[in-house]
């Protein structure tokens, strides 16, 4: 045949196949920014008994030959009951054996992910959730300053919500805000032209949760921790007053014989040549003093 123009490598597009890299875009698995800053409990499969103290001994002076106070502590017992929660993946038997794009690799992390969302959800803002508590409900809120330009005097705002607590008699021990609110705290300086939030030197920053110290506390910036009914970008408190617990870990099960709702229906999976990836986890969250949490907000 006559040449109309030079042989080009896409000439061969149907009999090239491109190389595949990995999952360079997937974004990195978020992890529960509650679980970095509360205590975690031992938690069995029949709940926890939590001991919390309601009464401390007193003491005082004592006169010479007067008659020495008597006190007593008194104690109070919380209850922690493991929650499930679920995940069930459906892919055919082909997929599942050219994992096409390293798709069954990423199953397992955003498993992890979509746990960790949830459990932040229920643990911050009670969404969805089977815990009995959560922090929102019960802790005070503390509106930040400024409608145009919003976050005028972030370092105030933030100083406020710990005089609330230390107020009312309660401790801050740590800071958690939402990736929104990251570069405000970027740009926020003290009185003294001081950055408030200082990079922990020894983290890794380049993940989803960011790790520093913000007026001298832990701080933790991650995902999921805006709410957009509320307006709230983040909590402070004190994170001795909430725990949390698992009954070990996330559990995988992978099934080609069960059924599974697929669209509103029961789906035979030895039928249709599927396969099911079943995760499995059960958690535990209590608050005992919510009124120990500040909620910072903005519904200006």
């Amino acid at each position: 045949m006559a040449i109309t123009a030079a042989t080009k490598l896409s000439d061969f597009s149907g009999f090239l196949n491109r190389d595949q890299s990995a999952a360079i875009f997937e974004q990195a698995a978020k992890t529960s920014v509650v679980q970095q800053l509360a205590p975690r409990v031992q938690l069995g499969v029949n709940g926890q008994s939590i001991p919390v103290v309601t009464g401390k001994i007193g003491a005082g002076w004592v006169a010479e030959g007067a008659q020495k106070p008597a006190s007593k502590g008194t104690m109070a017992l919380k209850t922690m009951d493991p929650k499930k929660i679920a995940a069930i993946a459906v892919v055919s038997a082909e997929v599942l054996r050219a994992n096409p794009g390293g798709y069954i690799d990423l199953i397992r992390p955003q498993i992890a992910e979509a746990f960790a969302v949830a459990f932040d959800a229920a643990a911050l803002y009670g969404t969805a959730s089977p815990f009995s508590t959560n922090l929102a409900t019960g802790s005070s809120v503390q509106e930040f300053t400024g409608t145009t330009p919003a976050f005028t005097d972030v370092y105030g705002d933030l100083n406020a919500g710990l005089s609330t607590l230390v107020n009312a008699g309660k401790k801050l021990t740590g800071w958690a805000f939402d990736n929104r609110f990251e570069p405000v705290l970027n740009g926020s300086k003290d009185t003294a032209n001081r950055p408030l939030f200082v990079e922990s030197p020894f983290t890794e920053t380049a993940g989803p949760v960011r790790e520093g110290r913000l007026l001298g506390r832990q701080a933790f910036i991650g995902d999921g921790i805006y709410d957009s009914a509320t307006k709230t970008y983040g909590f402070a408190g004190d994170w001795s007053q909430a725990a949390w617990g698992a009954v070990g870990g996330i559990s995988y099960n992978v099934s080609t014989e069960a059924t599974v709702t697929i669209n509103g229906v029961l789906t035979s999976l030895w039928e249709n040549n599927l396969v099911a990836i079943l995760a499995e986890a059960e958690y535990g969250f209590l608050v005992n003093d919510p009124s120990s949490f500040v909620r910072f907000a903005n519904n200006a």
